[in-house]
């Protein structure tokens, strides 16, 4: 298979229509065989401000969506937003003077508007999640109240979450949780994710030795770069042109089935979409 036989999907993925290359970078992705992506909106505070309200937070979403139509007009299939609260938001909070609890309040509020964007349309999925970095135990516990919301507002609307995290490979106990509200742990995305993890789907970030070890795991698994589309760090996580070249590199070393299972049937079986018959549209 030659990699314009096949959709290529890069599953979380930042543009900054305010400060970021933005269209460009969707461009730079199609150039190099990307056809399909899902586009996180960047925490609000780099958008907007650190918001507090639902109209600060429509802000934001209303900003990604724009720059979600504007990429799909450059891109051979299309993208998708996804959209929600980062969850170092509830750190900047409490900086300002909130309680743990007003910040997950403030939270779960934001949640609340981004499952309207699926519900209503535009988005595709939700995005919520935990701190990736030490914080009190009454941070913790109301961080992870504000992705439990994520997870009963996923599973009331049948839709999928994208979680950030810390790191490790063992979310059993998540994906419990998820059950528990009435999701399937099949829609619980662990972004930036290794090639071996246990509990929600993984995202793999698009490191050769990380797509070796998921294609070894033999799981549902996607691709992603986390690029985050900021001037100041070109490249960071990593560029756009990563999950195309990163495709390539495996149909040459004869893994098609992995690449299916990545660009075709995990996006399928999570989300609900077809990226063959977006393409082909």
């Amino acid at each position: 298979m030659e990699i314009d036989e096949t959709p290529v999907l890069d599953n979380h993925l930042h543009l900054d229509p305010v400060q970021g290359r933005n269209t460009e970078a969707a461009e730079e992705f199609a150039d190099h065989g990307g056809t399909h992506l899902l586009v996180l909106n960047k925490p609000s505070w780099h958008l907007v401000e650190a918001a507090t309200d639902e109209e600060t937070f429509r802000e934001g979403f209303d900003l990604t969506v724009k720059a979600v139509e504007d990429a799909t007009e450059v891109l051979p299939g299309r993208a998708w937003p996804v959209l929600g609260v980062h969850p170092a938001l509830i750190s900047r909070l409490i900086d300002e003077g909130y309680t743990p609890a007003e910040a997950r309040d403030i939270m779960q509020a934001g949640l609340d508007v981004a499952a309207e964007y699926v519900t209503d349309g535009p988005a595709l999925a939700i995005k919520s999640g935990r701190p990736h970095y030490d914080v009190d135990d009454n941070v913790w516990a109301a961080s992870n109240e504000v992705m439990r919301h994520g997870f009963a507002l996923a599973a009331d609307g049948e839709f999928a979450i994208q979680l950030h995290t810390e790191g490790g490979e063992d979310f059993g106990d998540v994906a419990q949780w998820a059950e528990a509200d009435g999701l399937d742990r099949r829609q619980v995305v662990k972004h930036y994710s290794g090639g071996r993890l246990r509990g929600p789907t993984k995202s793999v970030l698009a490191d050769k030795d990380e797509i070796e070890t998921a294609i070894e795991e033999d799981d549902p698994f996607f691709l992603e770069t986390d690029y985050i589309d900021d001037p100041e760090r070109p490249g960071a996580v990593l560029g756009p042109k990563t999950v195309p070249r990163r495709v390539r590199w495996l149909l040459e070393n004869g893994h098609d089935d992995a690449v299916r299972t990545a660009c075709v049937e995990t996006p399928k079986a999570v989300y609900g979409i077809d990226t063959e018959a977006t393409l082909a549209d």
